[in-house]
């Protein structure tokens, strides 16, 4: 990791930057791929299945012979965990129901608004070097909650043409309506134009790959709606000397074996706390069966070293980060200034990865400096919110007047005399 001490607030920017990746020839290989998916659908599908995931599939539905098969590879402690993370994550986003309340912003006019669920929506599930099983009960939990009618869901197949049977079994306990063998560009397309056996959903979810999330950001600008923009996984850690430096290495490097393109960052006051984490996260990373990942992102993280925890923090919202974790011994008083961050983890037992799995909170959330103006999913990601007004007579008394001269000021007399006729109708 590049060790930054006491930097200018006129380097700040640079040091936020995220690793930058030349997209064009990305953007025009997705493109091909989608404009296939959209000319010949399941031929497409199964053609990109066969070219880049190497398996020749007959059929993209998961059977429910499948499914069967899945529970009984599933271990049961494995299950069990599922259902507490699953139960967790429930209690979590039924707590966010819209509660609606009417308004009455002037005599005879009441308005109020609805929540209305998306009633079909897609979900993309990564296979590849890691089967992302919890990311299933993330997305598909409060998708259910909601009441979204038709809950898609697609991922890639292994070698053998199944897929992970963890993903089948958290799909199943999450609510999933219907899935489908496909990754990659070619499951965004099928979920964004609808193929013979995939539908078109209105809005798709779920992480991915560059390739995924350039598709996604396609398919946005004229097919379908997305969740957010999205970029490589990244934590920040704001620590000061009496944190744990064990556990500050570790929830680093949890994060940073996620790919060689995510980034990791350490923002601490302490001089002696940067050599002894990096003393650390040399040790621990000895030991991760996916140490070259890890190395690889390390290359692309920092320690910086500010002189005071109002520094700390506002470096960390100028960073805007996907994750943040505040180990300090006034983590509270830390906590109440963030500004910008996806998710905060408060204290030195709130490491990342019980937001990733089990405690409820949300994984899916804005990365690339996107938490400054993105939520992570949370209910309202599934919803819609339709506003309704109700005018009597009263009403047009109280407003009447002031819609004919804002309409008339705007030259819009048609706009105009649909209020007219009405204080007409009433005099």
């Amino acid at each position: 990791m590049n060790i930054i001490r006491n930097p200018e607030r006129s380097e700040w920017a640079k040091i936020v930057e995220r690793p930058h990746l030349d997209t064009t020839e990305l953007n025009e290989t997705v493109a091909a791929v989608l404009a296939d998916v959209k000319r010949r659908g399941d031929d497409a599908v199964k053609g990109y299945e066969l070219k880049f995931d190497h398996v020749d599939l007959p059929t993209l539905e998961v059977s429910e012979k499948e499914m069967e098969e899945a529970e009984k590879l599933v271990s049961a402690d494995l299950k069990a965990a599922i259902q507490l993370a699953h139960y967790n994550i429930k209690t979590f986003h039924e707590a966010q129901h819209f509660k609606p309340k009417k308004v009455e912003t002037q005599p005879g006019v009441v308005c109020w608004q609805k929540s209305v669920a998306i009633q079909k929506v897609g979900l993309y599930i990564p296979g590849g070097t890691a089967p992302l099983f919890s990311t299933v009960l993330m997305l598909a939990t409060p998708a259910k909650i909601a009441g979204c009618e038709e809950i898609v869901l697609c991922t890639p197949p292994g070698r053998n043409g199944k897929v992970n049977p963890a993903i089948l079994v958290a799909a199943r306990v999450a609510g999933v309506s219907k899935i489908f063998k496909a990754g990659g560009v070619q499951a965004i397309g099928a979920m964004a134009y609808g193929t013979e056996s995939i539908p078109k959903v209105y809005k798709i979810f779920g992480p991915g790959n560059q390739y995924v999330m350039a598709a996604k950001q396609q398919v946005s600008l004229h097919a379908v709606a997305i969740d957010m923009p999205a970029g490589p996984s990244e934590v920040c850690v704001i620590a000061d000397e009496q944190a744990n430096v064990e556990f500050v290495a570790a929830d680093l490097l949890s994060q940073a074996e996620h790919g060689v393109d995510s980034q990791v960052m350490l923002i601490t006051t302490s001089e002696q706390l940067i050599l002894d984490v990096q003393a650390e996260v040399n040790r621990q990373l000895d030991m991760l069966p996916r140490k070259e990942i890890a190395q690889k992102a390390l290359e692309n993280s920092r320690m910086v070293l500010v002189k005071d925890k109002q520094e700390a923090i506002d470096l960390s919202n100028a960073y805007a980060p996907e994750h943040l974790i505040i180990q300090t011994h006034d983590y509270e008083k830390l906590a109440a200034k963030v500004i910008n961050a996806g998710s905060v983890f408060m204290g030195a037992y709130a490491c990342e990865s019980a937001g990733d799995y089990a405690s409820g909170t949300n994984h899916t959330l804005p990365t690339h400096g996107y938490a400054t103006t993105y939520s992570g999913v949370n209910l309202d990601s599934y919803c819609r919110k339709v506003t309704f007004q109700h005018l009597t007579e009263d009403g047009i008394r109280s407003i009447g007047h002031a819609v004919e001269l804002m309409a008339e000021a705007e030259q819009l007399e048609a706009h105009k005399n649909a209020m007219t006729i009405r204080i007409n109708s009433i005099k």
